[in-house]
């Protein structure tokens, strides 16, 4: 049985090492421990994931080099008004996450309540649906160059993971890989700024909302600040850390593959709050401040045309197919408008 992340946590952590480089014995075993971790809690930690360390710290470094930059240099990439090109820079407040919240009026009423948060997306080179926003080059330079090969790293994990999965089922080959070809996928930037402690207790901010994700699967990386939440799936309404661990990548479902799957696999709802330990500023201690936290997930989805509908062995008489089939990019549009209404 795998380990877990801390007592606190249900999230357990196993090592893709045996996968990338065991037995086919061992490969089934890793395949068996993700699938457990997907069908009990919807997250796993991926430790000897195969993307170098130096590779995510230097991410790191160049996210905070980004976000550092007056708001002015950052607004030369800007992100297109509404949902459906998600590529560029967006400001504090202006993205909110909702989770199956798509009225106007519902969505207004969430926005009172804004992320403090700001972000920067970028994608697939060959997307030409979703075509990158890069910063003039002299802006930051080295910034585009770095970010679109780490963005081949995040893809190439993504779809061993996939391998993984295709395993865990007995689909058969070539799996689900080739139904992620074009990697559609998204490399997102994520600065949460400095601010009173206060503000996210009593809700009048909040660093992200409680959602789940809407790919297939996502991939995130974290600093050692902490505050990632995910709801206990014992005990809905309950949120349990989902704490950094070095060298690790957490990894979840979301939900395209909660469909896919026929809810074997749980699309997990989480959130960002308050890190666990918050110093305190000022004379005497000051006021409580939760420190700048900064995170990479990227987010992975089937190519545009693919149909999501229950995979073989996840359905059968004693398990009916429970949602209606949809395309990938219809059901991720959906969504993504709900976030810039």
């Amino acid at each position: 049985m795998a380990e877990t992340a801390s007592p606190s946590s249900p999230i357990p952590v196993v090592d893709f090492g045996k996968f990338l480089t065991g037995t086919a014995e061992e490969k089934k075993e890793v395949a068996s421990e993700i699938d457990e971790a997907f069908r009990n809690v919807g997250f796993v930690y991926l430790k000897n994931h195969g993307v170098d360390k130096k590779r995510v710290d230097e991410c790191f470094e160049w996210s905070s080099k980004f976000f550092a930059l007056p708001t002015a240099t950052k607004l030369l990439a800007p992100h297109p008004p509404g949902g459906s090109h998600h590529r560029g820079f967006s400001g504090l407040g202006v993205e909110k996450v909702s989770q199956h919240v798509f009225s106007d009026a519902e969505i207004a009423a969430l926005r009172a309540v804004p992320d403090v948060k700001e972000s920067f997306e970028s994608g697939n080179t060959t997307d030409a649906s979703q075509p990158n926003i890069w910063l003039p080059e002299p802006a930051l330079p080295g910034f585009r160059a770095f970010m679109e090969s780490f963005f081949t790293d995040c893809a190439g994990l993504v779809h061993l993971v996939l391998d993984a999965l295709s395993l865990a089922l007995d689909v058969p080959e070539p799996g689900l890989s080739p139904t992620h070809m074009e990697s559609l996928f998204q490399l997102r930037l994520l600065h949460y700024p400095a601010l009173p402690k206060r503000l996210l207790e009593e809700q009048s901010k909040s660093r992200i909302a409680a959602h789940s994700d809407f790919g297939t699967l996502t991939l995130l990386f974290q600093d050692a600040v902490g505050g990632l939440e995910v709801q206990d799936p014992a005990v809905p309404g309950t949120f349990r850390p989902a704490p950094p661990i070095e060298g690790a990548v957490l990894v979840n479902v979301g939900d395209l593959m909660e469909r896919w799957s026929n809810e074997r696999w749980r699309s997990t709802v989480h959130r960002v709050g308050a890190p666990p330990a918050v110093p305190g500023s000022g004379e005497g201690g000051g006021e409580e401040i939760c420190k700048p936290r900064y995170s990479i997930p990227f987010f992975a989805t089937a190519d545009m045309e693919t149909v999501i509908e229950a995979l073989p062995g996840c359905w059968g008489e004693d398990r009916p197919k429970k949602f209606e089939p949809v395309t990938a990019w219809g059901y991720v549009q959906m969504r993504m408008a709900a976030l810039y209404s």
